[in-house]
């Protein structure tokens, strides 16, 4: 059979083997992506989740990239796709990153801040490893623009120091507010994880309210099985 056709790449044909194999060979010089769009099953109603019938022109539906491909390689295999969670196996987990951080509150001393000179301001603006700070072309003030990019390194407050300028900035963790960031290795999107995740978690809790062995639940959950049961 005849796979997907890439805007940007030559065509992938696969032809299924009497071994149940199924064989990929690049006939071009331009590189060929062989991803997860060029495989399909014997039974047709088993599909990976969030599969997508969508243009395969979109990079968003290419699909997960298996192998590259140079003239003249071929790919030779057999894919089993086994179901299980990340419970049992990492393999199974969906998600690749996942980071907490509070969301910083920064305050700058704008009465300090001007008793720098712009080469000063410069230099302090670049301590920082990722876009917190930037200098208006107009005003030369320091402005924050993104105190999400901040990551708690206190190179800043360290610069500011070093400078002999200490309480340039004051930057404080929010308690009340944090930044989850998700990132999943492609098998779902990332709201569609925290959904699911908030979903089974709010089953866990269910378990905990309605059971009955107590000695079980707080095995299991701890004070927390205690607390659900008014304990």
């Amino acid at each position: 059979m005849e796979g997907a056709s890439y805007a940007r790449m030559p065509r992938v044909k696969i032809r299924e083997l009497k071994d149940d194999y199924a064989k990929v060979k690049c006939m071009t010089d331009q590189t060929l992506d062989v991803t997860s769009k060029d495989l399909f099953n014997s039974d047709h109603t088993v599909v990976p989740v969030d599969y997508s019938d969508a243009s395969a022109n979109d990079p968003e539906h290419r699909g997960i990239i298996i192998v590259k491909l140079r003239k003249g390689q071929e790919l030779r295999l057999r894919a089993i796709a086994r179901k299980g969670i990340g419970k049992d196996h990492a393999k199974w987990s969906p998600a690749a990153t996942v980071t907490f951080m509070y969301e910083p509150e920064i305050h700058i001393n704008e009465d300090l801040m001007e008793t720098l000179s712009l080469e000063e301001k410069r230099e302090w603006v670049e301590s920082s490893p990722t876009r917190v700070f930037e200098i208006d072309p107009v005003t030369q003030q320091v402005m924050v623009v993104d105190p999400e990019a901040y990551t708690y390194d206190d190179e800043v407050l360290k610069k500011a120091e070093a400078m002999g300028k200490p309480g340039l900035v004051d930057i404080i963790a929010r308690q009340d507010s944090f930044i989850f960031t998700v990132e999943t290795t492609g098998a779902i999107k990332s709201s569609q994880l925290v959904l699911n995740a908030i979903e089974i978690l709010k089953q866990k809790l269910d378990a905990v309210r309605l059971s009955e062995d107590t000695v079980e639940a707080d095995d299991q959950f701890g004070e927390l099985g205690a607390h659900m049961r008014g304990g």
